[in-house]
């Protein structure tokens, strides 16, 4: 059996397969062992992302991730790591300027930060203390090329890639990873069969899937 750890980038995932489907209750052990072959053990999924807040466009944001924060806390294996959002004035060119008057218009710029990096440093730290045999990053983030290649050339680990989006990135496509490595896309029918059951306990009580993620 192989030791697997598996990385993922929280909103990689969210907005590469999740987003605007049924499967946003997913469970990322249970898709985990329905993609990954029957030696692959895993001993630890960590989980990064950051804490959205609500919007007026988007008045329950917040708080349905928060109960997904929590269903991810019943998974024993799982650790979330969080990185943080930024918010900054900047000025952008209109996509469809006017004839006269600013081509520019003054917006503001949300950004997340620290979830790739944050991912990049625990795939590199477990490696140099032999954590796992085999890592696993979930994302389509191609800055993550030069740490899954460190790990797999350097510390000589083998590391797959499960891409959440139907597009490949550059860096990460099956040609860009070193050998020894694997790369597979996330199909509907596994998300499909790895979802939390609608209603979930922990030591608060019980909890249900948010009803409009039905």
């Amino acid at each position: 059996m192989l030791r697997t750890i598996i990385y993922i980038d929280g909103f990689n995932l969210y907005y590469g397969c999740l987003k605007d489907t049924p499967y946003r209750w997913l469970d990322p052990l249970a898709l985990c062992r329905n993609v990954l072959n029957a030696d692959n053990d895993v001993v630890a999924i960590k989980y990064f992302t950051a804490k959205v807040k609500s919007r007026d466009t988007n008045p329950n944001q917040a708080q349905r991730q928060q109960i997904y924060l929590r269903a991810l806390d019943t998974i024993p294996c799982l650790e979330t790591h969080f990185g943080h959002f930024i918010s900054r004035e900047a000025n952008r060119r209109l996509a469809d300027p006017p004839a006269v008057g600013s081509k520019f218009a003054r917006v503001i710029v949300t950004e997340e930060k620290g979830s790739d990096v944050n991912l990049a440093s625990h795939l590199l730290v477990d490696g140099f203390r032999a954590r796992y045999d085999m890592a696993v990053v979930i994302s389509n983030d191609s800055d993550l090329m030069e740490p899954v290649r460190f790990v797999r050339e350097e510390l000589n680990a083998p590391v797959g890639i499960l891409n959440p989006h139907s597009n490949r990135s550059w860096g990460l496509s099956p040609k860009k990873l070193p050998r020894g490595s694997f790369y597979k896309p996330i199909r509907a029918g596994a998300l499909a069969a790895s979802q939390f059951a609608p209603e979930l306990s922990d030591a608060a009580g019980n909890f249900h899937r948010p009803p409009d993620w039905s």
